[in-house]
């Protein structure tokens, strides 16, 4: 029998640990969950994971602050992000320091678990940064001028309001250019355009 992937998830939600740990569970994971960043570190050293499930805002050490920490330990073991609608900034801080995704609350299963799959695909060997960084310029090729200033935005985790003052146009049209770059990049979610925009360099 194959050993099971093992997650570990960290929320001070009880209802939000049981729910996640029931769900990995009934889909083949091996589970723990911890209420905070540091009883997890407490545990880490004889729970090494194949994929890290935090939230973004908890007492104490927050997930960003768990991230930049697992880094600076060399901790190769991927981390996601679960972000409120309002933590979007942080969250893409959180990716530039080096965590793997972030999902915004409240999500489908299927968002969860594919995100899961992703993160432990990105821990096999990738080509070399030159590349990564080629194929996400090329991704990005596309983009027109304006499109690339809307992108600009949401890398500054700026809402649609915002970006369309600092731009001189409507909600709406951003709405119109953030669909447009999901379709010109070929990607399913926010977190996955991060990703190649981080890649490009941008």
């Amino acid at each position: 029998m194959t050993a099971r992937h093992k997650v570990l998830v960290i929320d001070d939600d009880p209802a939000m640990r049981d729910s996640l740990t029931f769900l990995l569970d009934v889909n083949g994971f091996a589970v723990a969950a911890y209420e905070t960043a540091t009883a997890f570190l407490d545990h880490f050293v004889q729970n090494p994971a194949s994929c890290i499930i935090s939230d973004i805002r908890m007492p104490g050490m927050t997930g960003l602050e768990l991230v930049r920490k697992l880094k600076s330990d060399n901790v190769s073991s991927p981390v996601i992000l679960m972000t409120g609608h309002g933590d979007v900034a942080l969250a893409v801080e959180a990716m530039k320091a080096g965590a793997a995704d972030f999902i915004e609350k409240p999500f489908d299963d299927e968002v969860l678990l594919h995100a899961i799959r992703g993160a432990m695909e990105l821990q096999l060997p990738k080509p070399a940064d030159d590349s990564a960084k080629v194929e996400a310029e090329a991704r990005l090729a596309e983009l027109s001028p304006r499109e690339r200033d809307v992108l600009s935005g949401l890398l500054a985790g700026k809402i649609n309001k915002v970006i369309a003052h600092e731009l001189g146009i409507s909600p709406r049209t951003v709405e119109v250019y953030r669909a447009n770059l999901m379709a010109k990049t070929n990607v399913r979610s926010m977190s996955e355009l991060m990703r190649i925009a981080i890649a490009a360099g941008l």
